[in-house]
């Protein structure tokens, strides 16, 4: 894949049938017009019957008119004196919510908002502060209107739809989206990108030859350093970075897609490939091929929003992960799981997560080497000496003197995965803090068994053995 290959007639054409497909029509927009219109005046209506003022404003990509064609989002955010307190603000922002959505229930993110529909659109109203700048904000929400204000006051319906574009490009590639369960790019981390660099044509040639960490700084105000791989510093708050959810991976792919995009432009770049579940013959296939040994430590997730619970089990996950290797038992790769989304999770109400990691070796000796101090070392070294020397246990070997130094050969601990994963050693790693309790009450798979995941599992294990870059 030559990098350098330059731009051609090919790459045009691609982005000008891409835009046909992702740019919403002139009715979808008018449609979309109307619902906003019709939302605002009924919440302005319902904010008429506080006891407190408040105004609102339309934010996010459908404000901006940089939304991919068929999404079907409508953010109002209803904005409150600063000086009123959180409880406060939640119950008039949840009253004129239900007011305005009575059909809608409620979500959480720093604070409770009414999420709902409305004529085919999906409209969330959230209350926020409204403070004089993004650096007084009382919550992380209310940093949002001066997004959009920023924003809008600089997309022209070029750099709009090149922002279509990008979005379409980072769905296409399993890139976008900026909760912590993708870790992928934002709406606004796009847009101010595709501005920073003017396009998106200058992005992705841009991108191709980052060397992270790249640093990007729009209004040229940080207040303090970032150490994340991409730092985009927010245009509205100089201590923020806007690109800190972005997982290096999400961010190499980019990279990775990006060249491929300039050197064989593609429609099928822009298009979201969601794969088929894998049935159990074909777990059972990739193990064959593979000859390696799987292990699976399911249990029901905590009752947590995505956004608490995807950080909590990829914890679990690097602890399980140090424990099998500190017992020698060689992880190859790894993965969380859940079964959300699937059939399985649909019908049982529970969602089902799965700590999952594949092996090299799942059996270990009876016996393994510990090495002490050189002896030259005296006072450790008499230390490790004496405290086996009068051992009378059978499977003890030594101390001997191999080398400079003592070693004793003794039984291990866990001469199976399973013995191990069992064990309460396994949950004395560091588990997310809300996984532990969801631990004790776990089934361990090992081998072949892994294959019974897959009604629940299907499409994160057809992920995982059929990676894509």
């Amino acid at each position: 894949m030559d990098d350098e290959e330059p731009l051609g007639e090919e790459l045009d054409a691609v982005l000008s049938r891409v835009r046909e497909r992702v740019l919403p029509e002139p009715e979808e927009r008018e449609r979309l017009k109307a619902a906003s219109a019709a939302l605002t005046e009924r919440t302005r209506e319902a904010i008429a019957d506080l006891s407190v003022d408040a105004d609102v404003v339309q934010v996010g990509s459908t404000a901006r008119g940089t939304w991919v064609a068929g999404d079907r989002d409508i953010d109002l955010f209803v904005r409150f004196d600063a000086d009123l307190d959180r409880a406060e603000l939640e119950q008039y922002g949840l009253t004129v919510g239900h007011e305005v959505l009575p059909d809608g229930h409620e979500e959480y993110a720093e604070h409770p908002y009414v999420k709902g529909n409305y004529d085919g659109f999906d409209v969330d109203l959230v209350p926020c502060h409204d403070v004089e700048t993004a650096g007084d904000l009382v919550s992380a929400v209310d940093r949002t209107p001066f997004h959009d204000a920023y924003l809008s006051a600089r997309l022209d319906d070029d750099l709009a739809a090149d922002v279509v574009l990008a979005k379409a490009f980072l769905k296409g590639i399993g890139a976008y989206g900026s909760d912590l369960r993708t870790e992928g790019f934002s709406g606004y981390l796009t847009e101010l990108l595709v501005l920073e660099l003017g396009g998106f044509v200058p992005l992705v040639e841009s991108a191709r030859s980052w060397h992270p960490p790249v640093e990007f700084d729009p209004e040229g105000h940080a207040e303090r350093t970032f150490e994340d791989p991409l730092v985009v510093v927010d245009p509205t708050d100089p201590t923020r970075n806007v690109a800190a959810v972005l997982s290096a991976t999400n961010l190499a792919r980019f990279q990775h897609y990006a060249r491929e995009l300039l050197a064989a432009p593609s429609e099928a770049l822009f298009e979201p490939d969601e794969p088929e579940p894998l049935d159990p013959g074909e777990v059972r296939d990739h193990l064959d091929r593979r000859e390696t040994t799987p292990v699976a430590v399911v249990f029901d997730a905590p009752d947590l929003v995505d956004d608490q619970l995807w950080p909590q089990l990829r914890r679990s996950l690097d602890g399980i992960v140090r424990g099998l290797n500190d017992h020698g038992f060689d992880v190859l790769r790894s993965r969380a799981m859940t079964d959300a989304g699937s059939e399985t999770e649909n019908s049982a109400g529970t969602t089902r997560a799965a700590l999952y990691a594949e092996l090299e070796v799942t059996e270990r000796p009876a016996v393994e080497r510990h090495e002490g101090p050189p002896v030259a070392v005296r006072k450790h070294a008499a230390s490790f000496y004496e405290s086996y020397v009068d051992d009378v246990d059978p499977d003890t070997y030594g101390p001997f003197i191999d080398g400079d130094r003592y070693v004793v050969e003794r039984e291990r601990e866990f001469p199976t995965v399973r013995e191990y994963l069992e064990s309460d050693a396994a949950s004395d790693v560091a588990l997310g803090a809300q996984v532990e309790s969801a631990f004790d009450d776990r089934d361990v798979l090992v081998g072949d068994a892994v294959a019974t995941l897959a009604p629940a599992f299907g499409r994160p294990l057809r992920e995982f053995y059929e990676p894509r870059p």
